[in-house]
């Protein structure tokens, strides 16, 4: 019997969870226009300022210990609704905040959803795919999350022009403040529109049919495989695989995780989810205008860089989504991380050698974008796809919150001190710092690490009992 699979369907499901990646895009990055706004108005210091901008990744950290927890036991489909209930709070409280107390609070309700939907959204597409497209299909989160970092540049950008010129023109006083007297309270707000959205679409997908099956509800479970798979041959044998692997432990969740083969898997998770953030990728997203700065390269407006680098990260990941399936996980690893510890050195012989030897500062600019690519044609690409491929079903969302967990924390950690190591490594020492992390991660990519390409959930948590 020929197999078909309704992939139109597979891919209205993909992209709805995926609008999950989208708001954590927006979230995250539209902070960095709103920070001397912010600063300004409340009179922060710098203490207070850092604690703006990270206060957020405090709430993600607490999102993500939840996440796998609530997923599991109320499912995916009810714990993608609690993160966009959360991403609406966050920007509608963010918008009419009435002091800065208040403001970090909402920002902090705004990291939990972010922390919850960077478990979730890639997991429940991992399971409704079919494994040909299951790579490019959970890559579309991570194609969200760029979006999401565009969007946000864009929206900073149009809002703050519209507050010099048109929003002064607006009667309503509330609208006055919102987009005129303190755009950044627009700039934060807006994050709500999208939520709303996420919050309505969710409910006209269904649960998840794996995770259906592991809570005995076959025939709910059956009724969603059937309009995924186009004959009743490959629905039963998706429900027998599951069956069989969902049955053959009865350990409880914590106590199945430390089973040889899969504890073995969620310390390469955590491995490869924290290695990830030392190899420089979110020090040049935060700090990549400050760098260019003290280069002497941003003379004109910073934020164009930003959208210059948004837009090479987003096109870049469309280029991954396209060849993931193909070229497969590790290949791309292994091309891209040895572009990153290329360019990593360039990067690093500019601050050293560039003035003496006369370098034009426009040659830093196309290092960061080379940079760029090869992070998002790689890591940015790989890393979530493999996390929501790579365990067990019975605890893939726990551990995938440890992993989750971890890479929050290397998220948290480089963020604080990037600031640190430009002033006391100087920013050559930085970059050479961050190409000898990619040492490490492509060595456990390579020994540890199975290629998943191609191959069905139940195929690869087989891999790890082996």
């Amino acid at each position: 019997m020929k197999s078909t699979v309704n992939i139109g369907y597979v891919i209205f499901l993909s992209v709805v969870a995926a609008l999950g990646g989208f708001l954590f895009g927006y979230d995250t990055a539209v902070i960095s226009g709103t920070i001397a706004q912010v600063t300004s108005l409340f009179s922060l210091d710098s203490i207070q300022q850092g604690w703006f901008v990270g206060c957020a990744l405090v709430g993600s950290i607490f999102g993500v210990l939840c996440a796998g927890v609530l997923s599991d036991h109320f499912g995916r489909k009810k714990t993608m609704i609690l993160s966009a209930i959360l991403f609406s709070i966050s920007g509608i409280g963010c918008a009419i905040s009435c002091d800065f107390n208040q403001l970090v609070i909402y920002r902090i309700i705004g990291g939990i959803g972010i922390g919850v939907v960077s478990i979730i959204s890639p997991l429940y597409i991992s399971e409704v795919s079919v494994s040909k497209y299951r790579g490019r299909l959970v890559s579309l989160y991570q194609l969200a999350v760029t979006v999401g970092f565009l969007g946000a540049y864009l929206v900073n950008y149009w809002l703050l022009q519209y507050s010099l010129d048109g929003a002064a023109k607006l009667c309503n006083p509330a609208l006055l403040k919102i987009f005129h007297t303190e755009a950044w309270r627009g700039m934060l707000g807006m994050e709500s529109l999208p939520a709303l959205l996420f919050f309505i679409v969710i409910f006209f997908i269904p649960e998840s049919p794996r995770w259906l099956i592991l809570k005995k509800k076959e025939s709910l479970a059956k009724l969603i495989l059937q309009r995924i798979y186009g004959n009743e041959k490959d629905v039963q044998f998706e429900l027998n695989e599951t069956r069989q692997v969902s049955q053959s432990e009865t350990k409880s969740e914590w106590r199945l995780l430390l089973k040889p083969g899969i504890f073995k898997a969620v310390l390469i998770g955590v491995a490869i989810a924290i290695l990830g953030q030392f190899m420089g990728v979110n020090a040049v997203l935060y700090y990549g205008p400050t760098i260019f700065e003290s280069s002497g390269l941003s003379g004109g407006d910073s934020l164009f860089y930003q959208v210059l680098v948004g837009l090479v990260n987003m096109l870049t990941t469309v280029l991954a989504m396209s060849i993931i399936d193909k070229v497969g996980r590790k290949k791309l690893v292994y091309y891209g991380v040895s572009g990153m510890i290329v360019t990593l050195f360039f990067i690093a012989f500019y601050f050293i050698k560039g003035k003496e030897l006369g370098i034009p500062n426009v040659f830093l600019l196309v290092c960061f974008l080379a940079y760029i690519f090869c992070c998002a044609a790689s890591i940015c690409a790989v890393i979530w796809v493999l996390l929501s491929e790579m365990y067990p079903i019975k605890v893939r969302g726990l551990a995938m919150s440890i992993a989750g967990f971890s890479l929050w924390i290397g998220t948290y950690l480089i963020g604080q001190l990037t600031p640190w190591m430009l002033e006391n490594l100087t920013p050559a020492g930085t970059f050479i710092l961050f190409a000898a992390m990619c040492v490490p991660y492509m060595l456990i990519i390579w020994k540890l690490v199975p290629e998943t390409t191609g191959k069905s959930l139940e195929e690869i948590e087989k891999m790890w009992d082996k």
